[in-house]
């Protein structure tokens, strides 16, 4: 379906060998999921890329050096100085678990903060899979505990392609818009709006010119 060197055209910055063992990774998981068209591969490898850093990125950082940026990511949560019924931004940075443990608690399955859940369930994988319900559910797809899968996702690369694969495929079933192209949708399907839009129609358009 791809090789090596099809691959570091769409991502540039990987390395030879790294490329190697993504594309036979690619090759053996992808059609598992019916990602086995050059149109259905364009589609998620530029979402992928996008979202993962062209696969140098398994883990949602969580670590924040300054409480600007944090009052700037969650701006209905932190404030510079914890008035107004928002919490003081300062008491967050550089402690990642804190901070994950806070904006990601009471959802997406996740407990309070004092659960650990929102650190525990951050994002993971090649396509950022968050929140302990949807590594719940992807776990029990893949029939293994919640708390291995997580370890998995986030410290392997077959994993974390595959609950990438899973995601797109299985839990926000996307293969109907890769056929058709609708390359906007998908994007706010799965980032929930169209941030770095335009880096991912880069993508798009390099797999679409190499992948035919």
């Amino acid at each position: 379906m791809i090789t090596a060197e099809q691959l570091k055209k769409i991502c540039p910055n990987l390395k030879s060998e790294k490329a190697l063992a993504l594309s036979g990774l690619i090759n053996e998981v992808c059609p598992k999921y019916e990602i086995n068209t050059p149109i259905r591969l364009q589609a998620f490898l530029a979402q992928i890329a996008h979202e993962s850093g062209e696969f140098s990125i398994k883990t949602e950082s969580m670590n924040y050096s300054t409480p600007e940026r944090i009052v700037a990511i969650w701006p209905s949560r932190f404030s510079l100085d914890g008035k107004d019924g928002k919490l003081n931004a300062h008491d967050y940075i550089h402690d990642a678990a804190k901070l994950g443990n806070q904006v990601y608690a009471g959802r997406m399955g996740n407990g309070a903060p004092e659960t650990g859940d929102g650190y525990r369930y951050r994002g993971g994988g090649f396509l950022q899979l968050t929140g302990k319900e949807s590594y719940q559910h992807y776990a029990n797809y893949i029939k293994k505990e919640v708390g291995e899968t997580a370890d998995l996702v986030r410290g392997t690369d077959e994993y974390a392609l595959d609950s990438a694969c899973w995601e797109y495929v299985v839990d926000k079933k996307l293969l109907d818009e890769s056929d058709a192209k609708d390359f906007t949708t998908i994007t706010k399907r799965i980032n929930g709006g169209t941030i770095g839009l335009t880096e991912r129609l880069k993508y798009y358009k390099l797999a679409q010119q190499i992948l035919t």
